[in-house]
């Protein structure tokens, strides 16, 4: 990402209920693909688990992960209550069995 950086990194780590499930990873890739439709998104970025090293301080267990840049905690709090985000907790939460977020605000 290039620019100005955002004030504040969303980053949701999911693991799924049957982790070996290439389709139901897809599936909760492609519900997570309709939050960046969420106008106070500024930036974004859906992954998986890489192959790096594998090192103690490395946790790779997750299945999907979900990175969201907003400008400000307000505009955050506007996406957690976003119909497109209730919609998707409501219509994909069936496939994960842990969510783990952690939100940051960038240092000064």
């Amino acid at each position: 990402m290039s620019g100005t950086i955002s004030t504040l990194s969303h980053h949701v780590y999911f693991w799924l209920k049957n982790p070996d499930s290439k389709e139901d990873q897809a599936k909760l890739i492609s519900g997570v693909k309709t939050l960046i439709n969420i106008e106070t998104i500024k930036g974004f970025h859906i992954a998986t688990p890489a192959a790096t090293e594998d090192r103690n301080v490395i946790d790779n267990s997750y299945s999907v992960s979900w990175l969201a840049f907003f400008d400000s905690e307000a505009e955050e709090q506007i996406y957690q209550t976003h119909p497109l985000h209730l919609k998707f907790i409501e219509e994909y939460g069936h496939l994960w069995s842990k969510v783990v977020v952690y939100d940051s605000l960038q240092a000064k």
